[in-house]
C-alpha cells in the first residue's frame, strides 16, 4: 500500500493550478445541455481540514489558496475558484479545502454523473461519507487506473477523466501516458486531464515527448514553477496535461497565472508555461 495522503498538501500551489484547470474545464463543458460523466481516478478523501496536524506540519496551503483569501480584484478564473473554496468553508474563515470530487460536484448538474475511485483504505470511507446522499455519485474502492478503463466510453458520450496519481512509483510517468492512450482508444472524443509534479525535470521532459509521440491530437500543457532552479530538492513546480481541452482554457489560465505565478515563485517572476504539445 502506498503511503501518500493528500492531507499534507491540500490547498498548495499545485492544487490551485489543478483546480483552476478542473473548474474552468467543467464550467465550459456544462454550458452545453448534454449530460457529462466525470471520472476521478485518484479521488482522495474529497475534502481536507487545514487545521489538522498534517496540514499544519507542512503549512503548504499558505503559499497556495492562502494567497487568494481576502484578495480583491482577482482575475475571473481565480475569483470563481476561490468562491468554490469559500462555499466549502460555508463563507467563514479558511479552515478546510475541497478535493477535486467536491469541486466537480458543485459544477456539474442533475443530469451529470460522477465516478470516483480511491484505493487508500483510510481515504475511501471519508470519500464515501461525503457523498453518501448523492445518487449521481458512485464511489469505487480500488485501483482507479483499472476502474476508469471499465467506465469509458460513458453512456453520456461526453466526459472528463482526471488522473492525479502520487508518482511515488517512478514508473507512473510511463503508466499515465499508456493509460491515457488506452482510454483514448475507447473514447476519443473525451477530455483527459493529467496532473504531474516537477520533482525531476528530465522525467517531465520525457513525459512531454511521450505525449507528442502518442498519436493523440489536441494536447496542451499548463505548468507552474516556483523556481527557475529545478536542481533544488523536492517539488519545484507542477503541471497539467490536457487532451481535448476547452478552447477558452489557455486565455483563462494565462490571466490567472499572470496574477498568481509571481506570488509563488522565489524570484517574483511569473514562471509558467502554456503550450500546445500537439495541435488538433
Amino acid at each position: 500500500m502506498l503511503s501518500y495522503r493528500h492531507a499534507f498538501h491540500a490547498g498548495n500551489y499545485a492544487d490551485v493550478l489543478k483546480h483552476l484547470v478542473l473548474s474552468r474545464t467543467l464550467a465550459y463543458m456544462a454550458q452545453k445541455p448534454g449530460p457529462i460523466c466525470y471520472v476521478d481516478t485518484h479521488a482522495g478523501a474529497g475534502g481536507y481540514s487545514l487545521l489538522c496536524s498534517e496540514a499544519k506540519k507542512t503549512d503548504e496551503f499558505s503559499a497556495g489558496i492562502g494567497l487568494l483569501w481576502g484578495q480583491k480584484g482577482l482575475p475571473p478564473a481565480l475569483a470563481e475558484y476561490r468562491a468554490l473554496v469559500e462555499r466549502f468553508n460555508e463563507g467563514r474563515a479558511l479552515r478546510n479545502y475541497p478535493g477535486s470530487p467536491w469541486i466537480a460536484r458543485q459544477l456539474l448538474r442533475p443530469q451529470d454523473r460522477l465516478e470516483l475511485c480511491e484505493l487508500h483504505p483510510k481515504d475511501h470511507p471519508l470519500l464515501a461519507r461525503l457523498f453518501k446522499q448523492e445518487r449521481r455519485v458512485n464511489c469505487h474502492f480500488g485501483d482507479g487506473f483499472k476502474r476508469s478503463l471499465a467506465l469509458v466510453p460513458p453512456v453520456e458520450r461526453r466526459g472528463l477523466v482526471l488522473i492525479d496519481p502520487s508518482y511515488e512509483i517512478k514508473s507512473d510517468y510511463t503508466l499515465v501516458v499508456n493509460h491515457i492512450k488506452e482510454l483514448h482508444k475507447r473514447f476519443a472524443t473525451g477530455s483527459y486531464a493529467l496532473w504531474y509534479p516537477l520533482v525531476d525535470e528530465q522525467r517531465v521532459r520525457t513525459l512531454e515527448k511521450a505525449f507528442i509521440k502518442s498519436g493523440i491530437g489536441n494536447i496542451e500543457l499548463y505548468q507552474l514553477d516556483i523556481t527557475e532552479d529545478h536542481s533544488q530538492p523536492g517539488m519545484t513546480g507542477s503541471g497539467m496535461i490536457l487532451v481535448n481541452p476547452p478552447w477558452t482554457l489557455k486565455k483563462d489560465l494565462r490571466e490567472a497565472l499572470e496574477w498568481f505565478a509571481p506570488r509563488v515563485s522565489d524570484s517574483g517572476k511569473p514562471l509558467y508555461r502554456l503550450e500546445v504539445l500537439v495541435p488538433e
